[in-house]
């Protein structure tokens, strides 16, 4: 659901983070490193193609309530995600092509988890935690301060899922640099959860159960 303009920015961000990281992405793409190119299947490629999904839904959902409020700490936090996982997502989709893997599995979401018999899909969630086409619309359609508990409730969903799935891959990725990114999601997101925390208590709200 991202718009062309969304989209643009993302693409940008993706190349100028593999020039930044070069010596690390294709040092694992020709074996440098001495840790092999992971297969199609392993969960280093799971975890990268489906993270990348993933967070581009926090980005979507970051440039919506940065349109939808004008509460500097709400926006400011909104701004945070929408760079990091940007970022993030660009290194994982560069490992895929350094890696000359599919960006697409035929199998389902979370396979490489052993979750793939979860339902997934339904109402565009493809993931734990992520958001569906039902909330995104009820997001773009909030203002003020509805608006921000709503983006603060559904972030904060989508990094309990977010972060379940970096610990996936700080226990089942063999790629030393992409664990070190996931431990880094890890921390990241853990921490902006108690700041969303502290966010909708402000404004009498709660974090989703």
């Amino acid at each position: 659901m991202a718009t062309m303009k969304h989209v643009g920015w993302i693409a940008g961000a993706a190349a100028a983070v593999l020039v930044a990281a070069g010596g690390i992405t294709y040092a694992i793409a020709d074996g440098d490193s001495g840790t092999p190119v992971p297969a199609a299947d392993s969960a280093d490629a799971g975890f990268a193609r489906d993270m990348a999904v993933h967070h581009q839904q926090a980005v979507e959902m970051s440039y919506i309530v940065r349109d939808r409020t004008e509460d500097e700490e709400v926006r400011r936090l909104a701004y945070d995600i929408a760079q990091t996982q940007a970022n993030q997502r660009g290194m994982l989709i560069g490992w895929l092509d350094l890696w000359k893997l599919p960006k697409v599995s035929a199998d389902p979401p979370m396979t490489w988890m052993g979750m793939g018999n979860m339902p997934s899909g339904e109402d565009g969630a493809l993931m734990p935690g992520m958001a569906t086409d039902t909330e995104l619309k009820s997001l773009e359609k909030a203002s003020g301060k509805a608006a921000e508990v709503r983006f603060l409730q559904l972030m904060y969903a989508h990094h309990v899922g977010g972060v379940h799935m970096a610990e996936g891959c700080v226990e089942r990725c063999e790629v030393g640099v992409e664990r070190d990114l996931a431990r880094g999601m890890v921390e990241a997101q853990e921490s902006e959860m108690s700041l969303m925390t502290d966010l909708l208590k402000k404004r009498g709200a709660k974090p989703p159960e």
